[in-house]
């Protein structure tokens, strides 16, 4: 038989895995009986915990939320990963969020156990975050937009478009979605009857115009093509730019989405061992040098200037290895639009 704070800890840790637990299978996981699962039950809520019980061929235990915060327990791969989350997020995107990050990283770092010290240390000292500096959110506005999203509730803003110009909308808020860079809102705008997407570093929270404390609750809707993030992606890729490409490439999908990132385009599937990379960009010139990148063979489906740039751009190399001069196309024109 375990000590009984020992035994009472595991309880614990075992009711934080799922969301409800028989009586009967935490007996059998902590290798006690029913009786002793109700004793440590109530050693648990004493403690500050609140366990919710049902009775019946269906009831259990439920580890429900606390009027008080009383210590998490967590495993060895859960500490790690806490830890590493904690050091990633007080360098984030969500202004505000650093110090508490930071102030939370110390607690823990001083409870770590030994065995565990080296395994953080050595992610610490051999990992650099690449992500670009993306604009900061403010922390309440990301809760508030989240919290909607999760409780299904209308949610009025005023929003600033990439000119500056500013509107409200009024929206049915579905997903949050972070690129690595920026954070992004996909909902149902109610006066359009249409999805859009949102910056969150552009959305100001409003009041609804009847100043009423009560939510306005909504159905969710199915997101387009059924994954919310794919379509931000889909949208943020391309749809800011002057142009948008489609280029077919000769490999498979799977080699394309290894050499680049989420956010620099949609890659589908085509079989065959080929693939389609959908994209934007404002300079054509720094396009080809990213294709170029690739080392795999590819066919533009669109646009049309792309085909005619590299035109442009392989006769000017042609002339060049021929010592021909400069050709009469100037490929570079764009570059920097």
């Amino acid at each position: 038989m375990l000590e009984t704070s020992v035994r009472v800890l595991r309880l614990l840790s075992v009711l934080q895995q799922r969301r409800e637990w028989a009586g009967d299978e935490l007996a059998e996981r902590l290798d006690v009986t029913t009786r002793t699962v109700r004793n440590d039950v109530d050693r648990l809520r004493r403690l500050g915990y609140r366990i919710e019980a049902t009775t019946g061929p269906g009831g259990g235990y439920r580890l429900g939320p606390g009027n008080a915060l009383p210590p998490l327990v967590l495993d060895d791969d859960e500490a790690v990963a806490v830890a590493v989350g904690l050091r990633a997020a007080a360098a984030g995107s969500v202004a505000g969020i650093e110090d508490a990050s930071l102030r939370a990283l110390t607690k823990l770092e001083r409870t770590l156990p030994g065995r565990l010290r080296p395994r953080v240390d050595a992610l610490k000292s051999a990992t650099v975050s690449a992500a670009g500096g993306g604009p900061a959110v403010d922390l309440d506005t990301l809760t508030r937009i989240a919290s909607a999203a999760h409780g299904h509730e209308r949610l009025r803003f005023a929003y600033a478009a990439h000119g500056g110009e500013e509107s409200v909308r009024d929206v049915e808020p579905h997903t949050l979605v972070y690129t690595g860079r920026r954070w992004y809102l996909l909902a149902w705008d109610t006066d359009r009857r249409d999805w859009r997407t949102f910056r969150a570093d552009r959305i100001r929270p409003l009041p609804r115009p009847d100043r009423s404390e009560a939510p306005m609750r909504f159905v969710p809707r199915e997101p387009p093509g059924g994954d919310a993030a794919a379509h931000v992606l889909q949208g943020v890729t391309a749809a800011p730019f002057r142009y948008r490409v489609r280029v077919r490439f000769a490999a498979p999908a799977a080699v394309i989405a290894e050499r680049s990132t989420p956010t620099s385009g949609r890659i589908t599937d085509l079989g065959d061992d080929g693939c389609e990379l959908a994209t934007g960009t404002d300079s054509l010139y720094d396009l080809v040098t990213y294709l170029g990148k690739f080392e795999v063979p590819f066919t533009v489906l669109d646009p049309p200037e792309l085909r005619d740039f590299l035109r442009d751009l392989a006769q000017r190399y042609m002339n060049a290895t021929e010592g021909s001069g400069p050709s009469a196309g100037t490929p570079g024109r764009d570059r920097g639009r």
